[in-house]
């Protein structure tokens, strides 16, 4: 399996033979991304470049489709069913059937927008400097952590089950020295390819500081 991540030579002379640095390209869903171009947050330094951009496996999204799929379908079919075998000593006006019908779609799309944006707004960034964490809470809220690799003690990964095996996804792991909290990584594509990574790039970073 190839290296992620790798330190660039110096050039001397004619131009190195070695293989280029592996770069993705970004779309609006992208899970996984090795040196992405024109990725950038808040915080980032001006000599800090991103190395890996990580949301949830795309699949995670499964569960939440399937049931507004299946909440789309209620009023066309149990509706009908509920209202035909309703007793009642009046009739229902149509106005407020259709304001409840209205009503059962905006919570749907409620539901179905806040768990898109909860996936697309949870990214997990790794720069040539450290990990940073950003949690969407809600709209008006969300938390921003980091560490510094040079802080990095452990990091591990662990997958489990026949989806995570056959997507190939997992959770990283990640251990920092002190008080600093520890990361995780939920879910994320390649953990394996992430680990290696985040590992040679804090073996870098320690040797260049003497650590």
């Amino acid at each position: 399996m190839p290296t992620l991540f790798q330190a660039p030579t110096k050039k001397q002379g004619k131009k190195s033979s070695t293989t280029p640095q592996v770069r993705s390209v970004m779309t609006p869903l992208t899970c996984f991304a090795i040196n992405p171009s024109g990725v950038r947050f808040e915080t980032q330094q001006d000599d800090e470049s991103v190395i890996l951009f990580l949301r949830q496996h795309i699949i995670v999204n499964v569960p939440w489709i399937t049931i507004s799929a299946l909440l789309m379908i209620v009023p066309m079919v149990m509706f009908p069913m509920i209202l035909a075998n309703l007793k009642l000593p009046f009739i229902i006006p149509g106005g407020y059937i259709l304001v409840g019908v209205l009503s059962w779609y905006l919570f749907i799309l409620g539901f179905a927008l806040t768990n898109f944006l909860r996936w697309f707004f949870n990214i997990y960034i790794v720069t040539t400097e450290r990990i940073v964490d950003i949690d969407f809470i809600h709209i008006l809220y969300k938390e921003f952590s980091e560490a510094r690799l040079v802080n990095i003690q452990d990091i591990t990964y662990n997958t489990g089950g026949i989806f995570e095996s056959f997507f190939n996804y997992g959770n990283v792991l990640i251990q920092t020295a002190g008080t600093q909290p520890n990361f995780e990584f939920l879910s994320v594509p390649r953990p394996d390819n992430v680990v290696q990574t985040v590992s040679e790039l804090v073996e870098k970073v320690k040797k260049e500081g003497g650590v």
